[in-house]
């Protein structure tokens, strides 16, 4: 039998990707020569059939944009958490070589997020409503806080970009971009939002890592806002699949 465990990452366009750096380099750090970590870039979800087909020796895996959601019907089981916010971002691969989903980013985020709250955050617009989005909501619903999806497209369960006034930015005090605009190397774009009412008093929180300040943080923090980027959320998420992948 195999001693060498593998792990990786599956996503679509993901060289730009955290997950490889940080897991190689932990892996080389805490002496874990057996361990290594690959990115499994692949066009369609269709894919992950070969993946685990041809990497006998995978342990474990994450998933990043745009399969968060899409893979969830290739897998034998799922989290309660997973079930609940409706996508995952790490699979565990066990010894009879099931896949079972879970979500570590609600995890990374809640923790993430905690430490800038105040008596006054106690409502969050988030930006875009893919699988990222559905994992900040279930985090935001475990520290009581109430939460309002927007984005560029017509939908009856969110705000427009286009609705949102100075009274409905008064009145959300934490703003979240869940989008992958701003993202390296395309970091001129953001959500296009009205910043001028950013105040002190708000939190902006921008999931994206790279660049370390996106144009989103970069407009909220002329008007005062606090800001915070995603490296810190995907270190505690990456530290809570490895815990998975190990227990």
């Amino acid at each position: 039998m195999s001693t060498v465990k593998q792990f990786g990452l599956v996503g679509k366009n993901i060289s730009y990707s955290f997950s490889k750096k940080y897991f190689t380099q932990k892996f080389e750090t805490e002496n874990l020569a057996i361990c290594s970590y690959e990115n499994f870039d692949i066009p369609n979800i269709f894919e992950i059939h070969n993946i685990i087909k041809n990497n006998p020796d995978l342990k474990g895996l994450n998933v990043t944009i745009p399969y968060k959601e899409s893979i969830m019907p290739f897998l034998d089981k799922l989290s309660k958490k997973a079930i609940a916010i409706g996508a995952i971002n790490t699979i565990k691969i066990t010894k009879k070589g099931h896949l079972k989903g879970y979500n570590t980013d609600y995890y990374g985020f809640k923790k993430s997020l905690k430490p800038l709250l105040k008596q006054h955050h106690n409502k969050a617009l988030i930006l875009g409503t893919g699988g990222a989005s559905k994992a900040v909501a279930y985090a935001l619903e475990q520290l009581g806080i109430a939460y309002t999806f927007a984005s560029r497209k017509n939908d009856n369960n969110h705000i427009k970009y286009n609705e949102i006034t100075e009274d409905i930015m008064n009145d959300y005090g934490i703003i979240i971009n869940c989008t992958p605009l701003g993202t390296s190397p395309n970091t001129n774009s953001c959500p296009a939002i009205p910043y001028d009412f950013f105040t002190p008093d708000h939190i902006a929180f921008d999931l994206i890592y790279n660049p370390e300040a996106t144009l989103f943080l970069k407009k909220a923090k002329q008007n005062g806002a606090v800001t915070k980027n995603g490296i810190e959320m995907l270190i505690f998420q990456a530290e809570k699949a490895w815990a998975i992948w190990n227990k």
